[in-house]
């Protein structure tokens, strides 16, 4: 297995660290710091209205459609598609990251849900004998069920036998997903291997199963680079995107840094 700059950070630190980065990479952080400058620097009348004007033009820019999408294409672009139609897999691994917290306590799946509906028609069509659902939680409760055990009910309630289901659920972020699925991996002796995960992630995911001695095939989906609305009027769900694209991009930056992905 590949060695990087982990044993030198404690993975909780790492953890910790990129949390505060995707905050600091985000627009709206952007523009609430530019508010406080300007709060701050109040006395001057002009430098406080081009700070306020700044942060205005970031968040009217990031919250346009068009400027998000191009963000996300960009993000997009790197995705690479190398499942074989001839080949029957021993196991699709298919990232976490698609379910929301739900007070009824059901499954409540996120625009993500792509990963696991084609990891499901893969097993139903024949086309992978196993499932592997990689997916811990930040902070894990013990009455709580994880991630990976959620999308493991699902799938049986489709219909999928839970003799072809194998959860991993310690797993916090992507680069414990590819350390904790290839001791699974190795432990069950699969040689070929199909990893699903959001087209979007789908660069740094397959950089850290490499970083660990897995190569999988790829299948990425939840393309979200299309343009539905192209109007530059503000959209939430732009500003949403845009900063899925910008922290992305960042992660990117920062697994290649810790050599967490190859």
């Amino acid at each position: 297995m590949a060695r990087g700059r982990d044993s030198k950070y404690h993975p909780r630190v790492f953890i910790v660290l990129s949390k505060v980065l995707d905050l600091l990479v985000a627009p709206l952080t952007w523009a609430l710091l530019l508010l406080a400058a300007a709060l701050a620097f109040r006395r001057s009348a002009r430098l406080a209205s081009s700070l306020v004007g700044a942060a205005a033009a970031v968040l009217l820019a990031f919250s346009a459609e068009p400027v998000a999408a191009g963000l996300m294409r960009h993000v997009e672009a790197s995705a690479t598609r190398t499942f074989r139609d001839g080949v029957t897999y021993d196991a699709v691994i298919v990232l976490g990251g698609m379910t929301e917290p739900s007070a009824a306590r059901t499954v409540e799946l996120n625009a993500a849900a792509d990963r696991i509906v084609r990891g499901f028609e893969l097993l139903r069509s024949g086309r992978a004998r196993s499932v592997l659902l990689s997916a811990g939680a930040l902070h894990p409760a013990p009455d709580e069920p994880t991630e990976a055990e959620q999308l493991m009910a699902k799938l049986e309630e489709w219909g999928i036998g839970a003799d072809r289901i194998a959860t991993e659920t310690r797993s916090r972020n992507t680069r414990e997903n590819a350390v904790e699925s290839a001791r699974i991996v190795r432990e069950r002796g699969w040689r070929t291997l199909l990893l699903v995960t959001s087209a979007a992630h789908m660069e740094r995911a397959l950089g850290s199963f490499r970083a660990v001695g897995i190569l999988p095939d790829t299948l990425p989906v939840d393309f979200r680079g299309a343009v539905h609305e192209p109007s530059w009027l503000p959209r939430a769900a732009a500003l949403e995107k845009s900063t899925d694209a910008l922290r992305e991009l960042l992660g990117r930056a920062v697994y290649r840094w810790a050599r967490y992905s190859r």
